[in-house]
């Protein structure tokens, strides 16, 4: 009987626990929908309450990584495409993904950096996740891809905003890997789906200028509004 109760309290504790958590979390994402409003609009603090209520819904399931790996794809191909010297003014702007829901489009930067930070809040381990420069070959120009590895050695799963479906590395004869770089390393990429050490991912700039913007109060705006 001690131990049945022990059991119950345990749980009782347990669900006190993370009911608190998820009220903080809602509080949180309603003050970031807030000043997305004030900052971008009414049509991009919409995109970003949809954002969170993906992120909570996802949480709340007990999905596949496959199937989080889809959700989080296809809900950031929708935005628009624009190149960042029309949207931003500069050659080379990596937005965080507050910024790229507010502007509502980006380039292909932006779309893989917001599925990134996306899946690692999801739980993805940051292991298994790879920003991969490629050249797209049929467009002639060089590109970003998000890349999945299921387990270290395995050929990853490439989500890509020019290609809506999720396939694996070897499917995509398109791309050529340059190379690639997560939360804490850098790789050249020598092979499909494999890469050579080469440091850590802090020599990339504008990857540590990045990082230093995520936060609501260092938001910027877009030379042109996409939402009229």
């Amino acid at each position: 009987m001690r131990n049945s109760l022990s059991y119950l309290i345990g749980l009782l504790l347990l669900s006190l626990v993370l009911g608190t958590a998820a009220q903080s979390q809602r509080e949180e994402d309603a003050k970031m929908i807030t000043v997305v409003q004030h900052f971008y609009g009414k049509n991009a603090a919409q995109r970003t309450q949809r954002w969170r209520e993906l992120v909570q819904q996802v949480q709340s399931q007990n999905i596949s990584e496959r199937a989080v790996l889809s959700r989080v794809n296809i809900f950031f191909n929708r935005l628009h495409f624009i190149d960042d010297i029309k949207l931003w003014g500069k050659k080379d702007y990596w937005a965080t993904p507050l910024e790229f829901l507010g502007a509502g489009g980006g380039d292909c930067e932006d779309f893989s950096l917001a599925k990134y930070f996306t899946l690692r809040e999801l739980g993805i381990a940051d292991d298994k996740l790879r920003m991969v420069y490629v050249k797209a070959l049929e467009l002639n120009q060089f590109h970003m891809v998000v890349a999945y590895y299921p387990t270290p050695a395995a050929v990853p799963y490439i989500l890509d905003n020019l290609e809506g479906t999720i396939r694996l590395a070897t499917e995509r004869s398109d791309l050529a890997p340059i190379y690639s770089f997560n939360g804490q390393h850098l790789w050249l990429m020598r092979e499909r789906g494999q890469g050579e050490l080469a440091g850590e991912a802090s020599r990339l700039s504008l990857w540590n200028e990045l990082r230093g913007r995520v936060d609501v109060r260092r938001l910027q705006k877009p030379r042109i509004n996409l939402d009229n």
